[in-house]
């Protein structure tokens, strides 16, 4: 066997033409554009790979955000303009952190200022019985209420819609993407909560209409487009079955937590009387 002795030039030196090597091992591979999670309000880049779905530090990603981050996805709901809300504000990875929060406060405000509401109409329906000043009694079976509405709507039916979209062969999103843009979306009834203590009937309906306009475009807004991507062109009747669940959603809030009058009723005759028991002072 005989051997070839050559020289080593710098071309060959540096590798083929156009064949660059570079090291990944202290550098960072995302484009310059693109900036990192923690640019964004994010601490770790996703789940991790070593832990599986029955552990905590796989959920731990999710719960890694920011207040500022959380602020800025709340009131970004609130704006028309928040149709392609997945894309531009749940970058680079949707968190389950903010919508837990957001259902959990909406639960205290619907529970505080709807014995708030009572204790306001009970004064004003007899100003000069000092019980109704020194005693205001709560009633914990709102609470109950509100927690079984306010989770099953947040949380029971976007993961009941994934489920549905994946059997019927609709990959768009995932379950922490659904639940995150539900959960995001009843951040508007905070403050229809707050502004319901008014106790004048016709302006408690119009916060609520309100509330269940700005939430109802934003979901169907940013649900629609998922459900168009199926092949099927029926799966897009689904909107319609959001649509009315989120009226009955807005409906039960009224009628439930802000269905208290004084004896002279201020205002137009309110349309839904009071559900029986619900007291009328």
């Amino acid at each position: 066997m005989a051997y070839v002795q050559i020289e080593a030039d710098d071309r060959m030196e540096e590798g083929p033409e156009r064949l660059q090597f570079q090291s990944f091992l202290s550098t960072d591979a995302r484009p310059a554009d693109q900036g990192t999670n923690a640019s964004r309000g994010f601490i770790s880049d996703g789940p991790s790979k070593n832990s599986g779905f029955w552990q905590l530090e796989y959920y731990q990603p999710y719960f890694d955000v920011d207040t500022k981050t959380v602020i800025r996805r709340c009131y970004t709901t609130l704006l028309p303009r928040s149709q392609n809300y997945l894309s531009a504000h749940l970058t680079p990875s949707a968190d389950l952190y903010g919508p837990f929060w957001t259902l959990t406060t909406l639960i205290f405000a619907l529970f505080v200022c709807s014995s708030l509401a009572s204790s306001i109409v009970a004064y004003l329906s007899d100003p000069g019985d000092s019980s109704v000043v020194t005693v205001i009694e709560y009633d914990f079976g709102l609470l109950s209420t509100a927690v079984a509405l306010v989770y099953t709507y947040g949380i029971g039916v976007p993961v009941l819609l994934w489920l549905a979209l994946r059997y019927l062969g609709v990959g768009e999103w995932s379950v922490v993407e659904a639940v995150a843009v539900w959960g995001y979306g009843q951040f508007v009834w905070i403050p229809v909560s707050i502004l319901c203590v008014i106790w004048i009937p016709i302006v408690r309906w119009v916060l609520v209409g309100v509330g269940f306009t700005i939430s109802g475009w934003y979901l169907a807004a940013n649900v629609y487009p998922v459900l168009t991507t199926a092949d099927a062109k029926s799966v897009r009747l689904i909107i319609i079955l959001l649509a009315a669940l989120h009226a009955a959603l807005a409906l039960c809030l009224k009628v439930l937590f802000f269905s208290y009058y004084v004896v002279e009723q201020i205002g137009p005759k309110d349309p839904i009387p009071p559900v029986e028991g619900t007291p009328k002072f």
